[in-house]
């Protein structure tokens, strides 16, 4: 398959500039002069090897413009290079390749599958390509599954169903089941609704009610499940940068229901797009300490409201108008809902 180029790794502004008022990358005390990139690592991973602050990997990559306009992805065996004078990071030759090497004009082919990629994608996967939250606007517009066949209570992959409000020109429609309110934990209000996906259709004959055949199911679908149109999985891009605004927001949900996790685990945050926050976007974490009540000698009492501790960082994947989900990067303890982000 030829190689097929997407700004997986590099965008222009932010290989050209840092975070604005920024002090430049430091370079981590044990860092290497030179590392060959071995199958399953990442470039969170590579550059952590290389800087003590590894999402600032995009600040130091020393590209000339045509490279800038038609970047390089990174593979197994190419050796990363180290210029401390920067620090800059460039890309050597792949171990083994020979120091000369004839090109002709043709096509060359390369498996994109191959490449390095930013971050862990088996941990963000199942988030990227299905519909994860739904506001009342989208439940007003969604289908909704009115009857099975044989009126079956339940059904899965091969099976009819028919629903309503699902014509429009989409062939392939998502079947979903709204199931977790996302709560703002400081003004009480809904943001949305967490969607549990259930399957894919596909449309077999139109009509109100029209007929769908399930193509997967994950769980069990019934009467009253809802259906959006499928969309085809965008090319992401994740390219790791800091909010050029304030933000702040706070955990409000870990994926699974749990109330406390860690490292390469997916958090929900109470803030999206309507708040300026981006895919790729880097976060602090803060731990809230609480507060405590100081009794002095005459009886007199003080509340003292302790500072955050910063203990870790989140990586932005998927953003929502008002809710984003984020992958845990690096964690001092426990990640636990109510704890806050902010610029790091």
């Amino acid at each position: 398959m030829i190689r097929i180029i997407f700004p997986l790794l590099f965008t222009i502004a932010a290989l050209l500039a840092g975070p604005a008022g920024a002090a430049p990358a430091a370079l981590a005390d044990d860092a290497p002069d030179s590392y060959t990139v071995v199958r399953g690592d990442t470039l969170w991973d590579i550059s952590g090897r290389f800087l003590k602050e590894p999402w600032r990997w995009p600040e130091v990559w020393r590209l000339n413009r045509e490279e800038i306009r038609n970047p390089h992805l990174i593979y197994p065996g190419q050796v990363i290079l180290l210029d401390r004078s920067g620090p800059y990071l460039s890309i050597g030759r792949r171990v083994g390749a020979p120091l000369y090497e004839k090109r002709f004009p043709q096509a060359y082919s390369e498996p994109v599958d191959g490449a390095v990629p930013s971050i862990p994608m088996q941990a963000i996967e199942p988030f990227l390509s299905r519909s994860l939250v739904v506001d009342e606007a989208d439940l007003a517009q969604a289908g909704t599954v009115v009857a099975t066949e044989a009126s079956r209570v339940f059904t899965g992959a091969g099976d009819t169903i028919f629903a309503k409000d699902v014509q429009g020109g989409n062939e392939v429609w998502e079947v979903f089941r709204p199931v977790e309110p996302l709560v703002d934990p400081l003004t009480g209000e809904v943001l949305g609704y967490e969607a549990a996906f259930l399957g894919q259709a596909r449309i077999t004959e139109p009509g109100r009610p029209a007929t769908l055949k399930l193509l997967s199911a994950v769980e069990e679908i019934g009467v009253g499940d809802r259906l959006v149109a499928s969309e085809r999985p965008e090319v992401f891009s994740f390219v790791p940068h800091a909010p050029e605004a304030p933000l702040a927001g706070w955990l409000i949900g870990i994926h699974q229901g749990l109330s406390e996790t860690g490292r390469l685990n997916v958090v929900t945050l109470n803030i999206g797009s309507n708040a300026g926050v981006e895919r790729g976007h880097v976060l602090a974490l803060h731990r809230n300490r609480g507060s405590v009540v100081y009794k002095d000698e005459a009886g007199g009492k003080e509340t003292f409201e302790l500072p955050q501790q910063r203990y870790g960082i989140a990586f932005v994947f998927r953003v929502f108008d008002r809710v984003a989900y984020a992958l845990v990067m690096e964690s001092d303890g426990p990640v636990a809902v109510g704890d806050s982000v902010r610029q790091p």
